[in-house]
């Protein structure tokens, strides 16, 4: 059995991303925005791959020396798997070597999971966004975390 592995996306990876995309978020990116983000030359994206298939993914702006993670995602099937933690690992790692000194993020307040995970990773809630997701108008806690 091979071991998943994280690599950066590619165009190879796209319609598996968005396929992932759309199990997992209400307002899911399209197929081009996500094409856009490997022409973004602020974005940094990672795959979670396993046998060739894209288990998960996550993203990330760089802007000046903080990363803000825009999305990270995993098929049903394989959550609460270490995936999204491997993921996110892979992120920090990333930024590091870019030399960014804080990440943030943006999750719902009902995404107790992720939030979880974040915390694990030493993320901590520095405020609140009212009405922030267009879907339902649920609020959004701002995570940061410090390099």
């Amino acid at each position: 059995m091979n071991k998943i592995e994280c690599v950066p996306l590619t165009k190879d990876h796209i319609l598996q991303v968005y396929e992932i995309e759309c199990l997992s978020f209400s307002s899911p990116w399209s197929i081009e925005a996500l094409k856009d983000e490997l022409l973004n030359p602020t974005a940094r994206y990672v795959v979670a791959i396993k046998d060739k298939k894209v288990l998960g993914f996550g993203g990330m702006w760089l802007i000046l020396d903080e990363a803000h993670i825009t999305n990270i995602a995993v098929l049903p099937e394989y959550r609460n798997l270490k995936v999204g933690s491997l993921i996110l690992e892979s992120l920090i790692g990333v930024g590091q070597k870019e030399g960014t000194l804080a990440m943030t993020l943006e999750v719902r307040v009902s995404n107790i999971n992720a939030q979880r995970l974040y915390s694990k990773y030493n993320f901590i809630t520095a405020g609140r966004r009212k009405a922030f997701y267009q879907d339902n108008k649920e609020d959004c806690l701002i995570m940061w975390r410090r390099q």
